[in-house]
């Protein structure tokens, strides 16, 4: 069996090969750094399964070729899927399946960490005690206990980070047209409305969709709650990023966080410090003192990939023998 891997890094190469020794799989990846797309495909000739992650393009003409190349599965090293198109590969009869949850704990903490460092300005307070300048002013926060936080999607993630919250003693919404009984003991499900309107802070926990992609509009900004901060460690496409430029401008959204951005494949997991910026939106939102921006590493602990590499061996285990996978993607509408 031979797997082509793309958009691959020097820490997937060392942990699907750990996951490989243990299970004496006797599988052969490629691995290659650049992404999959109509353009790439051919560096699959001679595989039958592609291993891709969350920037990987797998539309119907990507699709075609891999199959004429004899690809016959699919393996997504991720939760997400709104990079696959779902009718295609069933027209050609792809097995497709996914990571569906890789220790949520690790993103709901690396959420967290953002609304820490932006609320209490941390990022800016070491590089200032770096410098020898230990003046308070400009680093004043808001104590987390007694806040309303508002989580946006209450699966695995969103309850993790519900779980979190609630321990830090803020009272806790949810939203969710699916909601997770496991989100009782820890908030109250309300409205969209409502959540946006009582929430000093607002992540985003929820999958992209057609009806999702940008859920924070300029219209939803407005139904925000004056000066609340928003935190999206999701999808990039979640929000629109220029109603979100314009809401810093008026202050109506006090902080942004943000994980990923929707215009990302051209910039994460690369290394770009002495490239010129050409994405303007993204350039204005590094001027912001209120905002925090990391390059999707929400994922990005130990025990994270190494169960990605896990459960990715066990899809790859269901493909060979032909018989049921739970992580299969959803047959489309």
């Amino acid at each position: 069996m031979r797997i082509a891997m793309f958009s691959s890094q020097p820490y997937d190469r060392r942990f699907f090969e750990e996951a490989r020794a243990a299970r004496n799989d006797g599988a052969e990846i490629h691995y290659h750094a650049t992404a999959l797309d109509a353009e790439t495909a051919v560096l699959a000739q001679g595989c039958t399964a592609v291993c891709v992650f969350v920037n990987d393009v797998l539309d119907a003409a990507t699709l075609d070729l891999l199959h004429g190349l004899g690809v016959r599965a699919l393996l997504l090293r991720c939760a997400g899927f709104n990079n696959v198109d779902l009718h295609a590969a069933a027209r050609l009869g792809m097995f497709a399946a996914r990571v569906p949850a890789y220790s949520p704990e690790a993103v709901a903490e690396h959420a967290l960490a953002m609304i820490q460092t932006l609320n209490r300005h941390t990022h800016r307070a070491y590089a200032r005690v770096r410098e020898g300048n230990f003046a308070l002013e400009g680093l004043l926060g808001m104590t987390l206990h007694g806040k309303t936080a508002g989580i946006v999607g209450t699966g695995k993630i969103g309850l993790a980070t519900a779980r979190i919250l609630n321990g830090f003693g803020c009272r806790v919404l949810g939203f969710d047209p699916f909601p997770s009984p496991a989100f009782a003991p820890l908030g109250t499900m309300v409205p969209l409305a409502q959540l946006l309107a009582e929430s000093d802070i607002v992540s985003l926990h929820c999958p992209l969709t057609d009806t999702t992609r940008h859920l924070i509009d300029a219209a939803t900004l407005a139904a925000m709650k004056p000066g609340a901060m928003l935190v999206n460690t999701s999808r990039g496409g979640l929000i629109d990023t220029a109603a979100v430029i314009e809401a810093l401008k008026s202050r109506q959204l006090g902080a942004l966080a943000i994980d990923v951005y929707e215009q990302e494949s051209a910039l994460f997991f690369h290394d770009h410090s002495g490239d010129i910026l050409t994405d303007d939106i993204f350039g204005r939102l590094l001027t912001f003192p209120n905002v925090l921006i990391t390059g999707h590493q929400g994922f990005f602990t130990i025990e994270a990939l190494r169960e990605i590499a896990a459960i990715t061996f066990d899809n790859l285990d269901c493909f060979r023998r032909g018989g049921q996978c739970a992580n299969l993607l959803p047959a489309p509408d």
